[in-house]
């Protein structure tokens, strides 16, 4: 059997020779990637409301110009320990299959451009995240970028919970 990539997720080693553009993060002393085209913006840290009975990873919602939106911690999710939240923190909001949600990241580092042919797929294990959720891993000069691949980080029956647990605060 062999593994298909989900129809969100961008097909990291087609063409080698073409360039990802993508937004670095770090989370817990790791450094992570988005690709650009998922990122609908970046914003500083903003008061959450929380959400009763929503899944452990989820801190609340922000209201993002009269649009709801779940926000999740990337630390919980990773199964990391919390920390404090300072003015580096950020929320990027993403699209993830038709949805938008925001993750909480220590901070943004710089959009960066690759070529794919640098990008590796990712081992069983890295760092303290699952190999479920990477898409491959950037071998840069100086270090290496774990790209995550939202559409597994963020599966169907999760959105569908965070987004309902969403929609009955918002109601």
């Amino acid at each position: 059997m062999t593994a298909q990539a989900a129809p969100d997720t961008p097909d990291l080693h087609a063409g080698d020779n073409e360039m990802l553009q993508l937004v670095t993060f770090a989370v817990g002393g790791e450094e992570y990637a988005v690709e650009i085209l998922s990122v609908q913006e970046i914003n500083r840290m903003m008061e959450l409301t929380r959400i009763p009975q929503s899944p452990p990873e989820v801190e609340g919602v922000i209201n993002l110009r009269g649009r709801i939106i779940p926000v999740i911690d990337l630390r919980k999710r990773f199964g990391m320990d919390p920390s404090e939240r300072d003015d580096a923190s950020r929320i990027i909001v993403v699209e993830v299959a038709d949805r938008t949600l925001g993750f909480i990241v220590d901070r943004v580092h710089e959009v960066l451009r690759i070529a794919r042919s640098i990008v590796e797929p990712a081992p069983s294990m890295v760092g303290s995240v699952d190999s479920d959720y990477i898409a491959g891993v950037g071998k840069l000069e100086d270090r290496l970028l774990i790209l995550l691949d939202l559409a597994t980080l963020f599966s169907a029956e999760q959105l569908d919970s965070i987004h309902s647990a969403a929609s009955a605060t918002a109601a």
